[in-house]
């Protein structure tokens, strides 16, 4: 995957280069700061820093011993989860969601909080510490709207980490 949006990547501005380059030798406006000319809707990037679940799910860090990524989310989290998610859901495999856009703010919340227990136990200065997470996520099962509202706080914290 990583080199098909490489090669989006080159062939957009191999393109942006010659519509400059057209404009440039035509003595006519740059067609590149027309309205019309907008970044193709195909280009879609994901965020892979140092905290968020992508960066969890590759692998290119040790994950913490404290949360073992065969671990099931109903262990780590509490079994009021079972609640809401499947039984075999690990950590690992909540991380790795890709239900999370366009899916239920449930699916968001399991997603971004399992990132975040991971960065309050290998992260120094991350703004939540474990407990406060595991406690956070069991208040926010009761709604759907407490859900997104605490899924959209730790997404925001998770971001903002490095």
């Amino acid at each position: 995957m990583g080199i098909q949006v490489l090669c989006l990547v080159v062939c957009y501005l191999l393109v942006d280069a010659r519509l400059g380059a057209a404009a440039a030798s035509s003595g006519k406006e740059d067609l590149r700061s027309s309205p019309d000319m907008r970044m193709p809707g195909y280009l879609y990037i994901r965020t892979t820093g140092r905290c968020t679940p992508q960066f969890w799910s590759s692998g290119r860090e040790p994950w913490p011993n404290m949360v073992p990524q065969d671990s099931s989310i109903s262990k780590i989290f509490g079994s009021r989860l079972l609640e809401r998610y499947e039984p075999g859901l690990t950590v690992l495999e909540a991380t790795q969601r890709n239900d999370d856009i366009g899916g239920t703010a449930f699916s968001k919340l399991v997603k971004q909080s399992s990132a975040a227990l991971l960065n309050a136990y290998s992260r120094p200065g991350f703004p939540y510490s474990a407990w406060e997470i595991k406690s956070l996520v069991l208040e926010a099962l009761v709604s759907e709207e407490a859900a997104a509202s605490q899924a959209e706080e730790f997404e925001h914290a998770n971001g903002a980490c490095d």
